[in-house]
């Protein structure tokens, strides 16, 4: 793909770094999106690495003016928009009963609607280049349970949103599906697991061991494993998929 423009948001870490730096390889500048602009500055110097241009844009995409911000930028640097992976968006795990409005209208706020301002700003380039969206979500979207009540429900919001994009993008020229991812070893994770496991009188280890059996599973899954089903869905080989919502978890999901 020759002269071609991806951008990556939540690029600063986990699976949209590798993701970021997957990218690389296929397009030939990818812009970085995120809060940290220090992190991001890490990522930029692995996708130059990896033989793409590289253009760091710090914002908060919970904020409204974020979005315009972004493809602007974008567009000033580099020209055009090929792809948009909307790949940020942490949701606090808190229970149904206990979180805050304040929680989950940042949750709403930064993975819903950052990624719907973001998609509509970008989209007449992405109609004018013929583009490709990626959207992620993730398998509590289908797995709903009070521990992870706000985080399945955005996720659910998500698979939804990706879905009334793709009807548009039929008309439109524009490729559109979202990824739900299962459990994933981000460095997120490794935090939480850092925390959880004293509490619980554990090792690291052993609390790392105890999700995994407890989800049916053999293991965590690994930003890279992401990386590249989000690498696969923007590529010429997918082009014909849209509107899907693929489960990337191990198997955690039973269901048919």
């Amino acid at each position: 793909m020759s002269q071609s423009v991806a951008i990556v948001t939540g690029a600063s870490q986990g699976i949209g770094q590798s993701t970021a730096v997957r990218l690389a390889r296929d397009f030939d500048s990818v812009a970085l999106v995120a809060r940290n602009r220090a992190n991001l500055e890490r990522t930029a110097t692995a996708v130059n690495a990896a033989g793409a241009e590289s253009l760091v844009i710090d914002v908060d995409l919970a904020d409204p003016a974020a979005a315009r911000t972004v493809v602007d930028t974008t567009l000033t640097t580099f020209g055009r928009i090929d792809a948009l992976l909307n790949i940020a968006g942490a949701v606090p795990q808190v229970d149904l009963f206990d979180m805050s409005d304040e929680q989950w209208d940042h949750g709403l706020a930064l993975k819903l609607h950052g990624a719907r301002r973001l998609t509509v700003a970008a989209w007449p380039a992405l109609k004018e280049a013929k583009g490709s969206v990626v959207l992620i979500s993730g398998n509590t979207a289908v797995l709903p349970k009070a521990p992870y009540a706000a985080v399945g429900t955005i996720n659910a919001a998500i698979v939804a949103l990706a879905k009334a994009f793709a009807d548009r993008g039929i008309t439109d020229g524009v490729q559109v599906n979202s990824v739900l991812p299962g459990p994933v070893m981000t460095g997120r994770r490794r935090s939480q697991l850092e925390s959880w496991a004293p509490l619980h009188d554990m090792t690291v280890e052993e609390a790392t061991a105890k999700f995994p059996q407890e989800a049916g599973i053999a293991r965590y899954g690994e930003p890279d494993e992401i990386a590249n089903l989000m690498a696969f869905l923007v590529s010429p080989t997918a082009r014909w998929m849209t509107g899907s919502a693929l489960r990337m978890d191990g198997g955690e999901v039973k269901s048919v």
